[in-house]
C-alpha cells in the first residue's frame, strides 16, 4: 500500500497534461501554465507538440516517449525526476495514456515514489458520450480494436453481452468494416459515429447499425471517428424459479439490504423484462 501526497513535493514530479482534440481552444489556463513551468516535455511526437508549444510561446525542451522507445527513454526520464526536475507528458491530441503513451512511464514513476499528477482536459470518449444520445452510465470504454477481421470478431464476441454504452476509436477507412463485424456478431443495435471532434466540420451520425451502414455505401468518412454502441438488452435465461410478484421480490431485496434501483434491477434480469416494466409493477403504475 503507498500513499501520495500529490502536492507535497515542488520538484521531481511527472505531471500528465492533456492536449486538444482539435480545437486548440480546449487547452486549459492550468495545462498551459504547467506546460510553461516544467522543466522537461515529454512528447509522443515532438515535432506535433512543437506547434502547440509555438502557439502558446512555450520555450520548455522536448524529449520524445512513444511506443517504439519507451524501454530505453524512462529510465532517462526516471533519472531525470528523481534529481529534483519535473515533468510534463503529452500525447499528441487528449489525454496521456488513453490509446496513446503513456501508462509505462506512470508504473515506473509510482514504483519509485514520484509523485504522478494528472489534469482534466479534453477526452475524445467522454466529450463524444455526453453528446451521443446513448446511455453515459455505465460506460465501457475499449478504445481501439483489433485491425484483423477474425481477431476483431474474437473481441465482438467477447464484449457481446456487455450492457453497458460501449466506446471505441476507429480509423474513418476502418469504420464501415468494423459496423459489418458488430452486426454480424451483435445484431442491428442504436450507433452513434462521431468525427471532427471539436473542429469545423464536427459531425454526429445517429442511427441503427444497418441505417449507418446504408449511409456509408454513398458517403464516405474523412477525420478521427468515436464510434459509440448501445450495449445489450437481452440477459442470460436461467431456469431458477423465483416466489412472489415482481413488487414482492423487488421489496425481498430492498429488506436484503439492496438500493431499490437495484433491486429493479435484479428482478428484471432475472425474468428478462425491461427495468421500466419492473419499476411500474414495483410503484404501481
Amino acid at each position: 500500500m503507498k500513499s501520495q501526497k500529490s502536492f507535497a513535493e515542488a520538484a521531481g514530479v511527472l505531471y500528465l497534461v492533456p492536449t486538444p482534440i482539435g480545437n486548440l481552444e480546449d487547452m486549459t489556463f492550468r495545462a498551459v501554465k504547467t506546460l510553461q513551468e516544467v522543466d522537461l516535455i515529454a512528447s509522443e511526437d515532438t515535432r506535433n507538440t512543437q506547434k502547440l508549444l509555438n502557439h502558446f510561446e512555450i520555450k520548455v525542451p522536448q524529449k520524445s516517449l512513444h511506443e517504439h522507445n519507451y524501454n530505453e527513454r524512462i529510465p532517462e526520464l526516471i533519472r531525470f525526476l528523481k534529481g529534483g526536475q519535473s515533468i510534463a507528458q503529452v500525447s499528441d491530441a487528449g489525454m496521456p495514456s488513453i490509446s496513446d503513451p503513456g501508462h509505462e512511464l506512470v508504473v515506473a514513476c509510482i514504483k519509485e515514489d514520484i509523485p504522478v499528477i494528472a489534469l482534466p482536459g479534453a477526452t475524445a470518449g467522454m466529450t463524444a458520450l455526453i453528446a451521443s444520445g446513448l446511455l453515459p452510465q455505465p460506460f465501457y470504454f475499449y478504445g481501439f480494436l483489433q485491425r484483423k477481421r477474425s481477431a476483431q470478431k474474437k473481441e465482438l464476441e467477447e464484449l457481446k453481452k456487455q450492457t453497458a454504452t460501449l466506446i471505441f476509436y476507429e480509423s474513418p477507412h476502418r469504420v464501415k468494416e468494423t459496423l459489418k463485424n458488430m452486426n454480424g456478431v451483435w445484431g442491428n443495435r442504436e450507433v452513434v459515429i462521431c468525427r471532427e471532434l471539436t473542429k469545423l466540420y464536427e459531425e454526429y451520425l445517429r442511427g441503427t447499425t444497418e441505417e449507418l451502414l446504408t449511409y456509408l455505401e454513398d458517403h464516405s468518412l474523412k477525420g478521427e471517428c468515436c464510434l459509440l454502441v448501445a450495449g445489450a438488452d437481452e440477459v442470460e435465461e436461467t431456469d431458477e424459479v423465483f416466489e412472489g410478484t415482481l413488487k414482492e421480490q423487488v421489496e425481498a431485496l430492498i429488506v436484503a439490504g439492496q438500493p431499490s434501483k437495484e433491486a429493479i434491477k435484479t428482478v428484471a434480469k432475472r425474468h428478462n423484462l425491461k427495468k421500466q416494466e419492473v419499476y411500474k409493477e414495483y410503484h404501481d403504475l
